[in-house]
């Protein structure tokens, strides 16, 4: 019998030819803490049913995983879908990212008792272990079908899928179409929790790479900017990205570019007047995740503030920084710049007072050569008519501003919260159009490759769940940053990019994965974009880069 040789952490092994990864799995099931649920051979990622006929270099991933966390999640709404069909005879709709889990649409009218039913079912669909296969189909065979079964969604989208062929996952009588790998078996899934929102939609939580514990923790500002958001997409009849690329190929993207700037412009106003008929506001604190457009909405934010009669001063939290070896350490070893420790928090707390007072202050300028702050502007005092505007990772925890009376406080949460979707079972993630923003920007401006980007994506996920999202519900609003039309304008300028990223990189994966998702959106031209956009602060020629 033919053999084939395989490196798995570094040692080398002999299997028979054509053995699939699942068997193979089995000999290192040991070294994990979850079920083995997908392998990647030579950097691409694979379920589990691949035969390997060659001689590789495999990895393998259990759902603790970032890999296998998506490859669980998409195991998870498949069975969802089919219980949902058989004990409800409704479909659903997945829509974005809520607290730890996922928000989603139902066709029709539920309650807590139907969500019962739904979980023993599948439950019972997890325990019985059955297949999930994957099939390839020809892409019109696939269009057909689903036409026939009434799922358009996903049939309009397949129309934008120039592949011969496309691959469908089988489980029982039910064909599905995923942007992730799936399990090979129902029994991969055995934790979920299912959480009411209304008698239209739930949450589904589950084990995710931050935590175990399936607790959903409702955050009614979020929710509430999510559903304005998706309800003013609706009433354009903009849903989904089939909905999009047809205006896109009708000519009328540019119509529909000025109304999404619009609404946003629009949002961004009703802040500023907020702040600005609450004689009380002195201090306002902004924060959000990497790449939401901090500095685009900040610099706005100021010139519609001076609109008002108020004049902006702006003080950067950076320049509060600790000496360098003062500098707290990460589990790693290297300086943690993300930490609140790193902040000289108690030297920022009296010089705010000081100026609420009418003081003047020396305000520090960190030097990032020296690795310490110095004191070479002028001091700084407030008038009347003056108020502080700050931007910054900490800006919403209060241990930052604790001496600042409340009272003084208007804080500002943003984030790009991303409402579309490609079907009715696969989502756009905020995370997906961050990164996607944050690569482009780093190349611009820094001369950074994606997988520089993509190495560092890890740490700023980390930090934005210690340091950011904890502290969303102390936000007096929040602020959606995205357009319903980017992620045709990203595509122009991360595609090369992503393209230039190597087989034998480590990031080759992740880079495949994103330009799958940006070949389902037809692209759209950055001309008549405004330079005031935040999407500028992206892909360049913004009015507000110095």
């Amino acid at each position: 019998m033919l053999s084939i040789t395989v490196k798995i952490n570094g040692n080398k092994y002999n299997y028979p030819k054509g053995t699939s990864l699942l068997d193979i799995s089995k000999d290192f099931q040991s070294e994990f803490k979850e079920k083995i649920i997908v392998g990647m051979v030579n950097g691409l990622v694979c379920d589990l049913s691949h035969n390997v006929f060659n001689n590789s270099e495999i990895v393998f991933y259990d759902r603790t995983s970032s890999i296998g966390n998506k490859v669980y999640e998409s195991g998870l709404l498949f069975i969802l879908s089919i219980a949902f069909k058989e004990v409800l005879k409704s479909k659903i709709i997945v829509k974005y990212s809520l607290d730890t889990g996922i928000f989603i649409k139902t066709e029709k009218l539920i309650s807590s008792d139907d969500l019962d039913i739904v979980k023993n079912k599948v439950k019972e669909i997890c325990e019985a272990n059955y297949p999930i296969d994957k099939l390839l189909i020809n892409r019109k065979e696939a269009i057909s079908y689903y036409e026939k079964i009434g799922e358009l969604d996903k049939s309009e989208l397949l129309k934008y899928n120039t592949n011969t062929n496309v691959n469908l996952y089988k489980l029982n009588n039910t064909y599905d179409y995923f942007f992730n790998n799936l399990p090979v078996s129902t029994n991969y899934i055995d934790d979920f929790k299912l959480t009411l929102i209304d008698r239209n939609s739930f949450v589904i939580t589950y084990p995710n790479i931050y935590t175990n514990k399936l607790v959903y923790k409702h955050h009614e500002k979020l929710y509430t900017t999510f559903k304005q958001y998706s309800d003013w997409s609706s009433t354009l009849n903009i849903n989904s990205i089939c909905d999009l690329n047809k205006i896109i190929s009708q000519g009328k993207i540019n119509d529909y570019i000025l109304l999404a700037e619009s609404y946003q412009n629009q949002s961004l106003y009703e802040i500023a007047r907020k702040i600005y008929f609450d004689k009380n506001i002195k201090l306002v604190l902004i924060s959000g995740p990497s790449s939401s457009g901090k500095t685009t909405f900040s610099r706005k934010l100021q010139l519609l503030l001076k609109g008002c009669g108020l004049n902006p001063k702006t003080i950067s939290i950076d320049d509060y920084f600790v000496d360098r070896e003062k500098t707290p350490l990460d589990e790693e070893g290297n300086f943690d710049y993300e930490s609140l420790k790193a902040i000289k928090v108690d030297q920022f707390n009296r010089d705010l007072n000081k100026l609420l007072d009418g003081e003047k202050v020396k305000i520090p300028t960190y030097n990032f050569i020296l690795g310490k702050g110095e004191y070479i502007d002028e001091p700084m005092q407030l008038k009347e008519n003056e108020i502080l505007i700050i931007e910054g990772l900490h800006a919403l925890n209060n241990e930052l501003t604790s001496l600042v009376p409340k009272r003084y406080k208007f804080k500002i949460y943003l984030s790009p919260l991303v409402t579309l979707n490609l079907d009715n079972h696969n989502r756009i993630k905020t995370t997906d159009v961050r990164i996607l923003r944050r690569i482009i920007r780093d190349n611009r401006t820094r001369g950074y490759d994606v997988s520089a980007s993509l190495d560092s994506w890890q740490r700023v996920r980390k930090g934005e769940e210690e340091n950011v999202f904890p502290f969303q519900d102390d936000a007096d609003v929040i602020f959606n940053s995205s357009l319903f039309y980017e992620l045709g304008v990203l595509k122009i300028y991360a595609e090369p990019l992503l393209f230039k990223v190597e087989e034998t990189d480590i990031n080759y994966k992740e880079a495949v994965r994103l330009l799958n998702l940006l070949k389902n959106v037809l692209t759209i031209p950055s001309d008549f974009i405004p330079r005031d956009s935040i999407i500028r602060e992206f892909i360049g020629n913004s009015y507000f880069e110095k």
